[in-house]
C-alpha cells in the first residue's frame, strides 16, 4: 500500500510540476504577443503621424526645417500615394482627379462591381462629418456604389454616426498603414511568384 500511495505522489508532483510549466510557458508567450500587439498598434499610430509630417502643408508663415533622411513630399502627391495604397490593397484600378475643381473627389476607384470615389485629408485633428457629407452627394450624383473617406488621423463620433449606412468606408491612419502594408505585401508575394529567384 506504501508503494502505491508512493507511486501515486510521484505522479501528482509530476503533474504539479508540468502544470507549473506550462503555465510559465503559456504566461512568457501570452506576454510576448500582448508587447508584440502593443507595439504594432505603436508603430502604425506613429507611421500615419509619419505620413501627415510627409504630405502635411506648409505654411509661409512657420517654415519646417527637416532631417535630410526625411522624405518630404508635396501635399499633393499625397492623393496618389493614397491612391495607390488602395489599388494595391483592394485591387481594381484608380485614377486621381485634377487638383483643382474636382468637387470633393479626390481619386476614382473602379472595380468589378462598380465605381467607387475617395475623399482625402491629410489632418492632424479629427475629421468631421463634412467631407463625408460631400462625398456621398458625389456618389449620388455619379451612380457610385462606394466611397472612402481617408484620412492622416481618426474621425470624429459625428462623422461615424454620419456614414453609418451610406456605403462610405472610413479609413483612418492606422487602417491607411495596415493597408499600406496589405498592398506591399501582395505585391511581394506577386514578385515571388513571378520569379522564383527572388524567394
Amino acid at each position: 500500500m506504501l508503494i502505491i500511495e508512493v507511486f501515486i505522489a510521484l505522479i501528482l508532483t509530476a503533474a504539479f510540476v508540468h502544470f507549473t510549466l506550462t503555465k510559465r510557458k503559456n504566461d512568457y508567450k501570452t506576454s510576448l504577443l500582448s508587447d508584440h500587439i502593443v507595439k504594432s498598434e505603436d508603430l502604425k499610430r506613429t507611421l500615419a503621424m509619419g505620413l501627415y509630417y510627409r504630405f502635411k502643408k506648409e505654411t509661409s508663415e512657420m517654415p519646417t526645417t527637416y532631417s535630410s533622411i526625411y522624405n518630404k513630399q508635396d501635399p499633393l502627391m499625397f492623393e496618389s500615394f493614397v491612391a495607390d495604397v488602395i489599388e494595391n490593397a483592394k485591387g481594381g484600378s484608380t485614377w486621381v482627379s485634377p487638383a483643382s475643381g474636382d468637387s470633393g473627389v479626390d481619386f476614382e476607384h473602379t472595380m468589378k462591381d462598380g465605381l467607387y470615389l475617395g475623399q482625402i485629408k491629410c489632418y492632424k485633428e479629427d475629421l468631421s462629418f463634412a467631407p463625408i457629407a460631400i462625398l456621398h452627394s458625389n456618389m449620388v450624383k455619379k451612380g457610385a456604389v462606394g466611397g472612402y473617406v481617408i484620412t492622416t488621423s481618426a474621425f470624429t463620433k459625428a462623422a461615424r454616426e454620419y456614414a453609418e449606412g451610406l456605403n462610405i468606408e472610413l479609413i483612418d491612419g492606422i487602417k491607411l498603414v495596415e493597408l499600406w502594408f496589405d498592398g506591399v505585401d501582395d505585391v511581394e508575394r506577386e514578385i515571388k511568384n513571378f520569379s522564383p529567384e527572388y524567394v
